[in-house]
């Protein structure tokens, strides 16, 4: 979710990465990034720091709190992950490039990439999607077309990832937008330690205390005048 970072070779997408390969590449702590939109090659990246969300320290201000109470939005796992990704896409620089929108789309039929969304009078105004292993999730990317929507679908981020029992959010790097929301940055040496003990374990994004995901399966929780649905 940012940038500066340590290249560790470059590959072909369309002639070596699968999502098996691209899962293995997580689990080794390491993740894509295409030059841009045109590119087909990627970069292979392991940041010397890594920038994380710690899942109990989510910082909520007063004002993102009044923003969730006015409510008039929905928050919804999983209705259009592809949306989310042409959403991150939609921007004057990119690295996500065709291959690796698909690989990710792929990823998400596997059920190891999910996409968290805000909805606004029938359209989708904001979300993240990131990939998830064990314990681990990894954000990939986030986007906002109105004001907050981007902080608040990562409060309910937060909230669905403690109670599917998630012990790692990796957002790759720190930026000062995720900093003001709890965000930290640690070391290379000490992510990979605490990604090992999170692939360890299990968690669920769509845990039975969660609404069900997917368009097709409609529930919701109250979050203030906001609701979380599927």
């Amino acid at each position: 979710m940012g940038a500066g970072s340590v290249e560790r070779g470059t590959a072909s997408l369309s002639q070596t990465i699968t999502p098996h390969i691209l899962l293995r590449a997580y689990a080794c702590g390491i993740f894509p990034m295409a030059e841009d939109a045109q590119s087909d090659e990627i970069r292979w990246v392991d940041p010397r720091r890594r920038g994380i969300l710690p899942i109990d320290g989510f910082h909520t201000s007063r004002s993102l709190q009044k923003d969730i109470r006015r409510g008039g939005f929905l928050i919804c796992a999983d209705r259009d992950f592809a949306g989310v990704i042409d959403g991150c896409a939609d921007r004057e620089v990119t690295w996500i490039n065709p291959n690796l929108r698909q690989l990710y789309i792929d990823l998400h039929a596997m059920g190891h990439a999910h996409s968290l969304e805000m909805w606004q009078d029938g359209r989708l105004v904001g979300g993240t999607y990131g990939v998830t292993l064990g314990a681990a999730f990894f954000a990939e990317s986030m986007f906002s077309r109105r004001p907050s929507a981007s902080k608040i679908v990562l409060h309910f981020l937060m909230q669905r990832l403690k109670a599917g029992g998630f012990e790692l959010c990796d957002t790759q790097f720190l930026t000062p937008h995720l900093a003001t929301l709890g965000g930290i940055e640690i070391s290379r040496a000490e992510y990979h330690q605490r990604l090992s003990r999170a692939l360890r374990r299990q968690a669920s994004f769509c845990a039975d205390n969660q609404p069900s995901c997917g368009a097709s399966n409609s529930s919701s929780v109250a979050g203030g005048s906001g609701t979380t649905s599927s």
